[in-house]
């Protein structure tokens, strides 16, 4: 199996990339910064749509097909409306929304003809909005709309699978004003828990589907 990650440099990406390795597959990473060397990798910014798609056209070439791909590659950019940059936030909804959606157009041609899978990475921010944070859930309340109507757009020809996480011990937080972090008493998950459930949906027969995947530490404030 050759499995396209997006964001496969550090958190879910790269933990999904290796739960990949361990199960005998080939982890394909696409990322904005050089992951570990071991991965086959193109480096590309997703806020871009030409460099989205000829990371993917690359790398599949390369592999001789896609049996799937999983876009776990994700930023932020907190803060209230009117003190988060225009183009900050906008690039949030390039990076997780559009970005998303140009890595599963470009790889839907190999996807197809192995009847392979993709998994997309929402949030439980994309259920329930926090204050502060409306770039994030804007995107990521996108992804879940997109996720739902590819599944119906694709059934018979390509799995879908929308993935749900809630907070895991990733950089994801670093370098965010104190208030922006989870504080000690979140119980984050581990990243490499939550890969388990991406490689359990990407293992599954053609025509049996996980439709969606749910997973957040049991603490978990943003879910139900």
């Amino acid at each position: 199996m050759k499995i396209l990650i997006t964001g496969g440099a550090s958190g879910l990406g790269l933990a999904t990339a290796e739960a990949v390795e361990k199960e005998g597959w080939r982890a394909l990473v696409v990322d904005v910064r050089e992951p570990d060397q071991r991965f086959d990798h193109v480096t590309a910014d997703l806020a871009d749509r030409g460099q989205a798609e000829r990371a993917v056209h690359e790398l599949a070439e390369r592999a001789g097909g896609l049996d799937g791909v999983v876009t776990a590659a994700g930023i932020d950019a907190c803060g209230r409306l009117e003190d988060v940059p225009a183009d900050d936030w906008e690039r949030v909804i390039q990076v997780n929304l559009l970005g998303t959606a140009a890595v599963v157009r470009a790889a839907l041609p190999y996807l197809k003809r192995t009847r392979g899978k993709v998994v997309t990475c929402a949030s439980t921010l994309g259920l329930r909005p926090l204050s502060d944070a409306s770039a994030y859930s804007a995107s990521k309340f996108g992804v879940v709309g997109f996720t739902r109507g590819l599944a119906v757009e694709l059934r018979g020809e390509v799995g879908v699978t929308l993935l749900i996480p809630g907070g895991m011990r990733t950089g994801f937080f670093d370098g965010r004003p104190e208030q922006y972090k989870p504080g000690p008493e979140a119980g984050l998950n581990d990243p490499a828990d939550v890969a388990q459930t991406v490689v359990f949906a990407l293992r599954q027969p053609a025509g049996c589907e996980v439709r969606e995947l749910v997973v957040c530490p049991s603490t978990e404030t943003s879910w139900p």
